[in-house]
């Protein structure tokens, strides 16, 4: 629940400084904090007390039509959430990497990282 709550958090705190700075690198690492707080809240959906890791065993495999081989396959934690993080940290990285490199070449191109400076640049 902690962690649920700190991924909250965390999206809001990063909306509020996409929407509400103005320099283009505070809403870069707006972005980064509310992308942290979507790995946080998808970890925290797929969070499963008391369960264990999804490890097929021999216990697991040779009792898999009976009561108990279907009981350790419900205490099982489920692998996607969590696969699912790990991509999106990957991807995430580079889109953060993509959005600072537009940052520099606008900064070597004006001289500035103020979002108003660049008045003619927007539609």
């Amino acid at each position: 629940m902690i962690l649920l709550i700190t991924g909250m958090l965390l999206i809001l705190a990063g909306i509020w400084a996409i929407l509400v700075k103005k320099d283009i690198i505070r809403m870069i690492i707006g972005f980064t904090i509310m992308d942290t707080g979507v790995h946080l809240v998808i970890v925290a959906i797929g969070y499963v007390k008391g369960a264990t890791a999804p490890i097929i065993d021999k216990a697991v495999s040779a009792a898999d039509a009976s009561f108990a081989g279907m009981q350790a396959i419900s205490k099982v934690v489920d692998p996607v959430p969590s696969a699912l993080v790990l991509t999106a940290i990957v991807i995430g990285l580079a889109v953060t990497g993509l959005m600072l490199a537009y940052a520099v070449r606008l900064n070597k191109a004006t001289g500035s990282t103020n979002i108003d400076d660049h008045e003619e640049q927007k539609w």
